[in-house]
C-alpha cells in the first residue's frame, strides 16, 4: 500500500510568544515492512535553528527552535510512504516460557525488550490488570494466540468515547470506566502485559480512513492512532485493541516507546504565550 499522511499542527496564542523550543515526532519510522519515499516539515514561523537526530529509541525527532515573537506557530509534516503486508506471527510457545527467558541469566541478550517490562509514566502496573489479563493467559497457552485472545477482550469490553478520557487519565480510571480513546486502549494492555511480565511497547502512528468494500469502518479516521506492540519471543507482534485486528498495511508506523510520553508528535516549552488554542488535522489518502 502506498500512502500520502498530512500531519498538520497549529498553535494560537492569547499573546505573542517570544521563545520556543519544540520536539517532533512527525516522521515515519524506516523499517523492514515500510519506506519513506518522501518526507517535509513547513514550519511557520521559520525557526531560528533546526536539528534533526534519532532519540533513544531509534525514532527520528526534529527539534527546532523560534527566538522571534509570534503569535502562532504551524508546523505542517507531509510524507509519502509504502507500507508491506506483514507474515502471519509463528506460534510463541508456552506464555511462562517466555517470561522465564526474560527473568534467567541470559537475559543480557534481551536487553531490548526488557527495558518494556516496566512501569512508565503513563503505564501503572497493579494487581487488577494482572486479574484482567489472567483469563486470557491461561497456564501452558501459546503467547500470542493469548495475545490475540486479550486483544479481543478488551475490544469486546471498552467503549471507544473521546469524551471519557485525558492524556492524563490514570489506568485505574480507565479500567473503572471501560471508555476511552486508542491511547487508553493501548495503555491498558500494556499494562495488563507487563504486569504479567511480558514486553509491551506503544506505538504511535496513522490508520487507513477510507475502509475496503464490504468491510466495516476503522475507529481512528482521520487523527494520530497508537496500538501495541508484545515480544512474542522471536520478535515484535503489533496489535490494535481499538480495532480487534492485528497490525498489517492500513497501519503507518510513527514512533515507538514506553508510553504515549515518549512519542508526542509535539511537545516543547514556550516563554509567553498565555492561553493557547490548539488544532490538529491529519489526513490519510491510499495512492
Amino acid at each position: 500500500m502506498n500512502y500520502q499522511l498530512v500531519h498538520e499542527t497549529v498553535y494560537r496564542y492569547e499573546s505573542p510568544v517570544v521563545l520556543s523550543q519544540q520536539l517532533l515526532h512527525l516522521t515515519p519510522r524506516v523499517l523492514d515492512f515500510q519506506a519513506l519515499d518522501e518526507h517535509r516539515v513547513a514550519i511557520r514561523p521559520e525557526p531560528a535553528e533546526t536539528s534533526s537526530r534519532s532519540d533513544y529509541f531509534g525514532n527520528p525527532v526534529t527539534q527546532i527552535m523560534l527566538a522571534a515573537p509570534h503569535a502562532s506557530l504551524t508546523v505542517r509534516a507531509e510524507s509519502k510512504v509504502r507500507v508491506d503486508a506483514r507474515a502471519a506471527p509463528a506460534p510463541a510457545g508456552a506464555w511462562e516460557a517466555l517470561r522465564e527467558r526474560l527473568r534467567g541469566p541470559g537475559v543480557g541478550a534481551l536487553l531490548e525488550p526488557a527495558q518494556y517490562l516496566y512501569e512508565s509514566p503513563h503505564v501503572e502496573c497493579f494487581r487488577e490488570l494482572a486479574a484482567y489479563a489472567g483469563r486470557s493467559y491461561a497456564a501452558g497457552r501459546d503467547a500470542v494466540d493469548a495475545a490475540l485472545d486479550l486483544m479481543r477482550r478488551i475490544h469486546a469490553d471498552f467503549t471507544f468515547d473521546p469524551k471519557a478520557t485525558s492524556v492524563s487519565t490514570p489506568l485505574r480510571e480507565v479500567l473503572a470506566k471501560r471508555r476511552g480513546v486508542c491511547q487508553d486502549y493501548a495503555h491498558f494492555m500494556i499494562g495488563c502485559l507487563r504486569t504479567l511480565g511480558l514486553p509491551a511497547r506503544y506505538v504511535s502512528g496513522y490508520i487507513l480512513t477510507a475502509p475496503p468494500p464490504g468491510k466495516p469502518r476503522l475507529v481512528g479516521a482521520d487523527a494520530s492512532h497508537a496500538w501495541v506492540s508484545a515480544w512474542t519471543g522471536a520478535g515484535w507482534l503489533d496489535l490494535d485493541p481499538t480495532n480487534n485486528v492485528r497490525v498489517g498495511d492500513e497501519h503507518i508506523t510513527l514512533a515507538w516507546g514506553r508510553d504515549f510520553g515518549d512519542v508526542t508528535p509535539m511537545r516543547g516549552v514556550i516563554l509567553g504565550g498565555g492561553e493557547q488554542e490548539l488544532e490538529v488535522r491529519v489526513t490519510v489518502t491510499p495512492l
